[in-house]
């Protein structure tokens, strides 16, 4: 029986795949939720797919709900209003509220977001300066890395130096040893 039902899932995903790509839910976040909601419950693998293929559906009904709303008013942008508006023509009033607040959530984060990129300009200091210092930075690296090389190129000229000078004096001694 199972066996049947993979093959007619997957006979109804290729189907679906060859006549338009479709995008689903990634199935890790499905998994999660699953997860949090149910965590004393084993899920069957066809239960999971069916739950991510229904979120999926559920997105294309209301996005699709919420275009034509949007197209209706003229707009072109979907927005949250066209997206509840969408909602309650499909009847799925009752869910509004929880949307609201869902939407109130996204908007305090974004705002957070946005506080924490704009700290560096709660900095008070004009971007011209930031540059400044910056390149002052930029150009005292280059020159502690130009002093690094040159102290290795002395160490090295040394080096080279004594194992010319060691090696001169045993010639010398060799030539010692000749006479």
């Amino acid at each position: 029986m199972k066996l049947e039902q993979r093959d007619k899932q997957a006979k109804m995903a290729s189907a679906s795949a060859n006549s338009e790509e479709e995008l689903t839910i990634p199935r890790a976040a499905i998994n999660k939720m699953i997860k949090e909601i149910l965590p004393s419950m084993r899920v069957a693998n066809d239960a999971r797919e069916l739950v991510v293929n229904c979120c999926t559906e559920f997105i294309h009904l209301i996005s699709s709900e919420a275009n034509e709303i949007c197209h209706r008013s003229d707009k072109k942008t979907i927005n949250p209003e066209h997206v509840m508006q969408a909602l309650e023509s499909l009847g799925f009033g009752s869910c509004i509220s929880e949307v609201k607040e869902a939407l109130k959530e996204c908007k305090t984060a974004a705002l957070q977001r946005r506080k924490a990129n704009s700290r560096l300009e709660n900095l008070g200091i004009p971007e011209e300066e930031l540059l400044r210092q910056q390149q002052e930075l930029f150009a005292k690296a280059k020159q502690q890395q130009a002093e690094l090389a040159q102290q290795e190129w002395l160490q090295m000229q040394q080096v080279q130096l004594a194992a010319a000078s060691k090696a001169g004096s045993s010639q010398d001694e060799e030539e010692d040893d000749d006479i």
